[in-house]
Protein backbone atom coordinates (compact mmCIF):
# COMPACT_ATOMS: atom_id res chain seq x y z
CA UNK A 1 0.00 0.00 0.00
CA UNK A 2 0.89 3.64 -0.56
CA UNK A 3 0.41 6.77 0.81
CA UNK A 4 -0.07 9.78 -1.11
CA UNK A 5 -0.22 13.34 0.57
CA UNK A 6 -3.22 14.54 -2.17
CA UNK A 7 -3.01 18.35 -1.42
CA UNK A 8 0.76 18.61 -2.01
CA UNK A 9 0.90 15.98 -4.90
CA UNK A 10 3.49 14.05 -3.05
CA UNK A 11 3.90 10.27 -1.88
CA UNK A 12 4.87 10.15 1.46
CA UNK A 13 5.88 5.90 1.44
CA UNK A 14 5.42 3.91 -1.53
CA UNK A 15 5.00 0.89 1.26
CA UNK A 16 2.78 1.06 3.57
CA UNK A 17 2.90 -2.11 6.82
CA UNK A 18 -0.38 -2.07 8.45
CA UNK A 19 -0.18 -2.63 12.81
CA UNK A 20 -4.08 -3.57 13.00
CA UNK A 21 -4.08 -6.17 15.88
CA UNK A 22 -3.07 -6.04 19.50
CA UNK A 23 0.64 -7.45 19.15
CA UNK A 24 1.73 -5.68 15.77
CA UNK A 25 0.14 -2.65 17.38
CA UNK A 26 1.99 -3.03 20.54
CA UNK A 27 5.71 -3.43 18.84
CA UNK A 28 5.34 -1.16 16.32
CA UNK A 29 8.98 0.07 15.30
CA UNK A 30 10.62 -1.16 18.73
CA UNK A 31 13.34 -3.46 17.87
CA UNK A 32 13.86 -2.57 14.15
CA UNK A 33 17.10 -0.96 13.34
CA UNK A 34 15.94 1.90 11.50
CA UNK A 35 12.88 2.86 9.25
CA UNK A 36 13.78 2.79 5.32
CA UNK A 37 13.01 5.82 3.40
CA UNK A 38 9.54 5.42 1.88
CA UNK A 39 8.26 3.01 3.68
CA UNK A 40 5.81 3.72 6.65
CA UNK A 41 4.03 1.78 9.56
CA UNK A 42 0.18 2.89 9.98
CA UNK A 43 -1.11 2.12 13.67
CA UNK A 44 -4.91 1.57 13.31
CA UNK A 45 -6.54 2.62 16.10
CA UNK A 46 -4.39 5.27 17.26
CA UNK A 47 -4.28 8.49 19.35
CA UNK A 48 -1.06 8.72 20.11
CA UNK A 49 2.68 7.16 20.51
CA UNK A 50 5.83 6.43 22.28
CA UNK A 51 9.57 6.00 21.18
CA UNK A 52 10.99 4.04 24.09
CA UNK A 53 13.00 0.76 22.70
CA UNK A 54 13.47 2.46 19.59
CA UNK A 55 16.75 3.79 18.01
CA UNK A 56 15.91 6.26 15.69
CA UNK A 57 13.73 9.11 15.14
CA UNK A 58 10.04 9.12 12.99
CA UNK A 59 7.83 12.19 11.94
CA UNK A 60 4.03 11.06 12.89
CA UNK A 61 0.96 11.67 11.05
CA UNK A 62 -2.25 11.52 13.08
CA UNK A 63 -5.54 11.18 10.86
CA UNK A 64 -9.02 11.44 11.30
CA UNK A 65 -11.47 8.91 9.80
CA UNK A 66 -11.13 10.09 6.55
CA UNK A 67 -7.77 10.36 6.62
CA UNK A 68 -7.19 14.56 7.00
CA UNK A 69 -3.91 15.09 8.80
CA UNK A 70 -5.16 16.49 12.24
CA UNK A 71 -1.51 16.79 14.41
CA UNK A 72 2.05 16.32 13.14
CA UNK A 73 5.24 15.42 15.16
CA UNK A 74 7.95 15.76 13.40
CA UNK A 75 11.33 14.35 14.63
CA UNK A 76 10.40 12.58 17.15
CA UNK A 77 13.23 11.06 18.51
CA UNK A 78 13.51 7.52 20.88
CA UNK A 79 12.46 7.82 24.45
CA UNK A 80 9.70 10.72 23.70
CA UNK A 81 5.84 10.37 23.79
CA UNK A 82 3.41 12.20 21.78
CA UNK A 83 0.08 13.54 23.48
CA UNK A 84 -3.33 11.97 22.45
CA UNK A 85 -4.81 13.58 19.84
CA UNK A 86 -8.45 12.78 20.88
CA UNK A 87 -9.77 13.80 16.81
CA UNK A 88 -6.83 11.19 15.88
CA UNK A 89 -7.98 7.45 14.63
CA UNK A 90 -4.79 6.08 12.86
CA UNK A 91 -1.50 7.29 13.41
CA UNK A 92 1.31 6.96 10.37
CA UNK A 93 4.80 6.94 11.12
CA UNK A 94 7.19 7.74 8.86
CA UNK A 95 10.88 8.29 8.47
CA UNK A 96 12.46 11.49 10.12
CA UNK A 97 12.32 14.21 7.94
CA UNK A 98 9.24 13.07 5.47
CA UNK A 99 7.03 15.84 6.75
CA UNK A 100 9.54 18.43 6.14
CA UNK A 101 10.50 16.40 2.29
CA UNK A 102 7.10 16.67 1.18
CA UNK A 103 5.51 19.85 3.18
CA UNK A 104 2.70 17.59 4.73
CA UNK A 105 0.72 19.39 7.41
CA UNK A 106 -2.47 19.55 9.30
CA UNK A 107 -5.39 19.49 7.28
CA UNK A 108 -4.11 17.39 4.43
CA UNK A 109 -6.06 14.63 2.66
CA UNK A 110 -3.87 11.51 2.68
CA UNK A 111 -5.00 8.69 0.58
CA UNK A 112 -3.93 5.02 0.72
CA UNK A 113 -3.50 3.31 -2.57
CA UNK A 114 -2.29 -0.33 -3.59
CA UNK A 115 0.78 -0.38 -4.85
CA UNK A 116 0.13 -1.02 -8.41
CA UNK A 117 -2.25 1.50 -8.64
CA UNK A 118 -1.41 4.54 -11.22
CA UNK A 119 0.09 8.04 -9.52
CA UNK A 120 1.22 10.70 -11.36
CA UNK A 121 2.92 13.40 -8.59
CA UNK A 122 2.21 17.05 -8.99
CA UNK A 123 4.56 19.33 -11.13
CA UNK A 124 6.31 21.86 -8.32
CA UNK A 125 6.76 24.96 -9.89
Amino acid sequence: MRAINRERGTELARSVEKADSFRTRLSGLIGRPFLTEGTALWIIPCRGVHTRGMTFPIDVLFLDRTLKVVAVEEDLHPGRMTAIRWKARTVLELPAGTLRRTGTRPGDQIDMSHADEEYTPRRTT
